[in-house]
C-alpha cells in the first residue's frame, strides 16, 4: 500500500474554501483544519518513514479561473510530486448568488489547462469532484449547473490518468445514515465529520488505506 506516494514526496492540496479550511496564509506549512490536515496527519502517522511533505494552497472563494491565475506561484514553483485539486463548487455557486455563471465549456477548458501544465511536470494528479447536498432547499436547483461540471471532472480524470475521489455519491450515501446538514450544514462546506469522510476517501484513492 501507499507506493503511489514515494519517499520524500511533496504533496500539494489545491482548491477553494473546503481545502483552505482556515489555514494561516503566511505560514506555508499550515494545512488548515479540514480534510487536507486529516489526510496528511493520518498518512504521516501510518508511513512516518516516508517523510512526505504536505502543503496546502487552497484559497476560499476560488474558481478554476482563480487557480489558473496563481498556478505558477502556488503549484508549479513548489515542484510537487503529487497535486490534489478540489475545485468547482464556486463555479456553480456564483451563478446563483452573484449572477456570475461559469459555463461548463469554460470550466472544462480552464481545468484542462491546469492539468496540462501539471502533467508536463510529471507530477501525479488526484482530482476531487465537487458535491452539493440539498440544505437549504435552494441547493437542489444547483444540480442543473453542477452535475455537468462533475461529469467534466470525471472525464478529465480519465483523460489525464488521475486518481478520482468521487465525493458526490459518497455524500449522498452518507446522507442516508445521518441528515445532510450533519455532513455539510450549508450543503457545501463539510462539517468535521464531512471533512473526515473526504480525508478517508482521499487516502483510499492514493492507496494509503484500504
Amino acid at each position: 500500500m501507499s507506493a503511489w506516494i514515494g519517499q520524500g514526496d511533496v504533496v500539494l492540496f489545491q482548491g477553494d474554501s473546503i481545502t483552505d479550511a482556515g489555514r494561516v496564509r503566511d505560514n506555508g506549512n499550515d494545512l488548515g483544519r479540514g480534510y487536507a490536515l486529516m489526510a496528511a496527519a493520518q498518512f504521516s502517522a501510518k508511513y512516518p518513514e516516508k517523510q512526505v511533505q504536505f502543503l496546502n494552497r487552497g484559497i476560499s472563494g476560488n474558481r478554476v479561473v482563480d487557480l489558473q491565475k496563481r498556478w505558477d506561484q502556488d503549484c508549479l514553483n513548489l515542484k510537487p510530486d503529487l497535486v490534489s485539486i478540489y475545485i468547482g463548487i464556486n463555479d456553480t455557486w456564483r451563478r446563483y448568488d452573484r449572477n456570475d455563471p461559469t459555463s461548463t465549456e469554460s470550466f472544462e477548458a480552464g481545468y484542462r489547462d491546469l492539468l496540462t501544465q501539471t502533467a508536463e511536470t510529471g507530477a501525479k494528479i488526484v482530482l476531487i469532484e465537487p458535491f452539493v447536498l440539498p440544505v437549504p432547499e435552494d441547493r437542489k436547483q444547483w444540480r442543473e449547473d453542477l452535475d455537468p461540471k462533475i461529469t467534466v471532472v470525471r472525464e478529465l480524470a480519465r483523460e489525464f490518468d488521475a486518481r478520482l475521489v468521487c465525493l458526490d455519491g459518497l455524500f449522498a450515501q452518507a446522507s442516508t445514515r445521518a441528515e445532510s446538514a450533519f455532513w455539510a450544514p450549508d450543503g457545501v462546506h463539510p462539517s468535521p465529520a464531512g471533512h473526515a469522510l473526504i480525508a478517508k476517501a482521499w487516502l483510499q484513492a492514493v492507496g494509503a488505506i484500504e
